[in-house]
């Protein structure tokens, strides 16, 4: 392989790649604004300027390429000065507003110039003013005067988005982001040029003035939104989900997310109006708050009223892996359960080409592969219905989805039942209609994992705490609080739900039957489902890792 000298070191480096990647990948750390991974080169921010020998003037490394036998020298006393200069310049007319920016904290601009810039301006005129506070879309505010034209968002909305929406105007000083006339900055991935905006230019309508990137605490998770699955991390305050932002996973998501499922999938989470806190059995009319020990026992005696064959039973591609495998075990080994199945939740024409699936759910795979379907002579969820119809259903026991909304059918049906029990997070129509109602945690409350679209198997962790699991985390040694992955001293403060999750709950009511259920942690579910689930043998947490792992299954191209 060729080699290339950076710095007083020697590096292999592949044939097309540039300086500043050969750097990267060698752990060299050359500063850059306009240069991204995965958008064009641009080369205009000029701070990549680095000095190779046997070239008269220094060069950017963002779009030389690496040869055969260069030496390139990031540090030298003519780097430095031309890096210090470049820092200047971009400082002149750039405003005094990191005291209110929402970008301080994760400011490329802010880190360069402690760690590049010389402390001092030799600029004694005013500065440029433009214009603050410019709605670009219904998303996105745009801070002209923070702006330094590096045009990583011209780029990606042309390049990735696919939805050439913005562009520059005017010249010199004076120059600008703006739409094309008559369009509006409203594809459905804006918000993407927020986290690849290097300064505080473009900020999040939803998220502004909310906290500062220190007083949050970020949690390595994954999008519910759909069955993409894209990686993300949940930034937490006071135990309440400010704002989501993508994770790279270049087998999954790469380095993007989508506005609505940056927007629309966690403020369920906190909604304090929607959220059940508690279990509840319907008395004279009426969902009334009891002890879990109350429902549990009402649960399973009313359970046990029934003849099997008059039960049905609906788990949920919004639910975990570990919580569909507990539900169709709980429903198989206590109820010899054969009406089992759950809701496809697929809005054709909705997906695209970038990562938006048409599938609204993100564990459809994961509920198939784990048991979630009829067996034997068992009705599918249209038999169902008609069950209930025709009176041989007349119990049914819903996991953490509103069947209710699907059809308005299904709302009048689901109220003739003689017991309906429901797990669910928030109100909706389906939870109004409960007999006995058990409050589950959310995505973002709970351990567990999800398949997507494409065979993925990947991680969730608990990023905000229900009374459950700070009980469980009060009786755990500090030595195993690492392995969350989730920092806890932010806990303190915030409403927390009396919540569980599903594999517990269903734990909680096995004890009163004959087929219990022993788990005392997700991991241990996950482990029961490797033994069993031939797609998931010898994964476990550890392995499934950060990134996940790709399982293989005949299933994966099936429509799920």
């Amino acid at each position: 392989m060729p080699k290339i000298t950076i710095d007083g070191k020697q590096f292999d480096f592949n044939h097309g790649q540039t300086i500043i990647e050969t750097a990267k990948e060698n752990g060299i750390e050359i500063p850059h604004f306009c240069w991204h991974p995965k958008l064009s080169i641009s080369g205009n921010c000029r701070i990549c300027l680095v000095e190779v020998e046997k070239m008269p003037k220094l060069v950017i490394a963002c779009s030389t390429l690496a040869a055969d036998g260069m030496v390139v020298n990031t540090q030298s006393d003519k780097t430095i000065a031309a890096r210090n200069a470049v820092m200047e310049f971009i400082l002149i007319n750039h405003p005094l507003d990191c005291p209110i920016c929402d970008e301080a904290g994760e400011c490329k601009l802010q880190d360069y110039a402690f760690k590049h810039g010389t402390g001092e301006s030799r600029f004694v005129e005013e500065k440029q003013h433009k214009d603050k506070r410019v709605e670009l879309g219904p998303r996105i505010m745009f801070d002209a005067e923070r702006c330094i034209s590096c045009s990583r968002c011209i780029r990606f909305s042309d390049e990735i988005a696919g939805r050439n929406q913005l562009t520059f105007i005017r010249r010199g000083d004076r120059v600008t982001i703006t739409t094309f006339p008559g369009e509006e900055f409203d594809n459905p991935y804006t918000m993407n040029t927020i986290d690849i905006c290097p300064v505080g230019a473009l900020t999040s309508k939803d998220f502004r003035f909310k906290s500062r990137v220190w007083e949050m605490s970020s949690t390595n998770s994954v999008c519910t939104g759909c069955a993409r699955g894209c990686n993300t991390e949940i930034w937490v305050r006071d135990n309440k989900i400010q704002r989501l932002t993508p994770r790279i996973n270049e087998t999954v998501n790469g380095h993007w997310m989508c506005d609505d499922g940056r927007l629309n999938t966690f403020k369920h989470v906190n909604n304090e109006e929607t959220r059940i806190d508690g279990p509840h059995i319907r008395v004279d009319g009426q969902l009334t708050k009891v002890t879990w020990n109350e429902a549990v026992k009402e649960a399973v005696k009313r359970l046990k009223s029934f003849n099997n064959t008059e039960i049905a039973f609906i788990g949920s591609a919004f639910a975990t892996v570990e919580d569909n495998y507990a539900f169709q075990k709980f429903s198989k080994a206590n109820f010899n359960a054969t009406n089992l199945d759950f809701a496809r939740h697929v809005v054709p024409g909705s997906g695209d080409d970038i990562l938006i699936c048409e599938d609204k759910t993100p564990n459809s795979l994961g509920a198939v592969l784990t048991g979630i379907q009829p067996v034997a002579d068992g009705m599918n969820l249209a038999e169902i219905i008609n069950g209930i119809k025709s009176k041989k259903i007349k119990a049914l026991y819903i996991m953490e989805d509103d069947i209710a909304q699907l059809d308005s059918e299904y709302e009048t049906l689901l109220a003739k039942l003689d017991l309906l029990i429901v797990h669910a997070s928030n109100k909706n129509k389906t939870t109004t209609l409960a007999d006995i109602l058990l409050p589950v945690s959310t995505y973002a409350e709970k351990h567990g994992t999800i398949v997507n679209v494409d065979g993925m198997i990947q991680r969730m962790r608990p990023a905000v705490a229900t009374e459950e699991l700070e009980r469980s985390l009060d009786q755990m040694p500090m030595s195993r609080w690492d392995k969350f992955g989730t920092k806890f001293d932010r806990w303190a403060r915030g409403k927390k739900y009396d919540a569980k999750p599903s594999w517990k709950i269903l734990g909680l009511l096995s004890q009163e039957l004959p087929n219990k259920l022993k788990y005392k942690m997700a991991e241990d579910v996950f482990e029961d489902v490797s033994q069993h689930v031939k797609e998931f043998s010898g994964l476990d947490y550890d392995l499934i890792g950060e990134m996940g792992v790709k399982i293989k299954s005949d299933k994966i191209t099936a429509k799920v």
